[in-house]
Order: C-alpha cells, then sequence, then structure tokens
C-alpha cells in the first residue's frame, strides 16, 4: 500500500466486503475490493524486522506497490524534449513489477491523472471511498461511490464525484462521472472526504475552499442526493 485514503466496509451476508482507495504517484488512482484476508499484528511485522526474518504471506493482500500504479506499471514522468505536447514514462521499478505481477489483487477500477477521453476526467489524488445502500439515489444504490480532490485544468477548482459497480468476476470495472447541479459559486470547491450514515443509506460530502490547511473556517459538508 501506498497511502490509503481509508478503508470501507460493506456488509453482505456473513461477511464484509473491504474497499480501499490507494492514492497513486504521478499517474493513476485506485480502488481495490477483497473480502478474505490473513491479519497480521503489528507486533509481527516489528518482530521479524528486528530479527531480520520474512514473514509467512500466504493469504495476505498484495496491491502491487510499488512495482504497480493501480493498473500500470509505475513510472517516471518527464517531459518530452522533441515535442513538448507529449510525456516520456519511464518504468521505475522493473524488478518488483515483474516479481509481483502474479501475486497482486487487480484493482476494482482505476482513472488517471490523464484522460483526454469526454466522458472521463483528470484527477490528482483520490480522497474517499464509500459503498451506497440506500433507495433515495436508486441508480446508485449497490454502487461504490468516489471523490478526487481536485480536477486538472478546471477553473474554478472543483473535485470529482464518480461511481463504479460491484463486479464479481476478476475483471476491471470502468467508472461514470456523477454530474453535480449544485451552484459552489466563483470560489474553488477541493472534495476532501467522503462520509456514510451507520447504514450507508445516505452520503455526505466534505468540501473545502482552500488547498491551504491554515485558511480557516472554509470548510462545508454537504449531504449528496
Amino acid at each position: 500500500v501506498r497511502n490509503i485514503s481509508g478503508i470501507a466496509f460493506q456488509r453482505y451476508y456473513n461477511q464484509y466486503i473491504k474497499y480501499v482507495g490507494n492514492v497513486g504517484q504521478d499517474l493513476v488512482e485506485s480502488i481495490f475490493s477483497f473480502a478474505c484476508y490473513k491479519p497480521i499484528p503489528a507486533t509481527e511485522i516489528v518482530s521479524a524486522y528486528a530479527q531480520n526474518r520474512i514473514l509467512d504471506q500466504t493469504g495476505m493482500i498484495n496491491f502491487g506497490w510499488r512495482g504497480w500504479e493501480g493498473d500500470l506499471p509505475t513510472p517516471i514522468i518527464n517531459p518530452c524534449l522533441s515535442n513538448p505536447s507529449l510525456i516520456e514514462e519511464t518504468i521505475a521499478y522493473y524488478i518488483e513489477t515483474i516479481s509481483t505481477a502474479t501475486k497482486r489483487i487487480l484493482p476494482l477500477t482505476c482513472y488517471y491523472h490523464l484522460d483526454p477521453r469526454p466522458d472521463k476526467f483528470s484527477g490528482t489524488a483520490l480522497t474517499g471511498v464509500q459503498p451506497y445502500m440506500g433507495n433515495e439515489i436508486p441508480g446508485l444504490t449497490g454502487c461504490i461511490i468516489f471523490i478526487d480532490f481536485v480536477k486538472r485544468g478546471q477553473s474554478p477548482a472543483r473535485g470529482a464525484l464518480a461511481y463504479t459497480n460491484v463486479r464479481t468476476e476478476c475483471k476491471q470495472n470502468d467508472y461514470s462521472l456523477i454530474e453535480i447541479n449544485y451552484d459552489f459559486g466563483p470560489q474553488s470547491a477541493y472534495f476532501v472526504s467522503l462520509g456514510t450514515n451507520t447504514a450507508q443509506s445516505k452520503l455526505y460530502l466534505g468540501v473545502y475552499g482552500s488547498t491551504n490547511v491554515t485558511d480557516y473556517n472554509h470548510g462545508t459538508v454537504f449531504e449528496i442526493y
């Protein structure tokens, strides 16, 4: 795991499905889901490190970091000197990429920092993931909702709200944007948190008007409906 935005739990009969948002580095933001895993106490991890021994990793969840950034090999990105409109991407950790290729779980969905497709967006950082089990928004019942801090190239600044569906087969799913009809006015609106009530039947969006945490009193919590 590189930097998760949190873990969301969804009750499914006698077990819980876990959803983890893994914040990308330079290229990909990804959401993973899993149900079964092998918990290892933190004391055991510390002890193994101190004794310079390798833990038994059978049953552990592997997101592929650092060899993989979501569904793509982790890159080093540089400008293309011969063509300023292009970028150069080099595989950063080749050995880690091939060694974790068959050990990692595949993401449920991914979105990208550079995406020219008209029905998608170019994001910056995944800041929240939640399952929605309510009925007030019928088209989203049972879906996984997620937010991005701010869309690239938009002024005034606006975060992104999107969703994906749960799939039982081991294939990556696509996602769709959710259009927001609220008028935030001329000020910036960075999407910083996403929450639900206990029953996961209501969604709450935390919005902040600045990227500077010392700019106080710029936050608002909205209910999504």
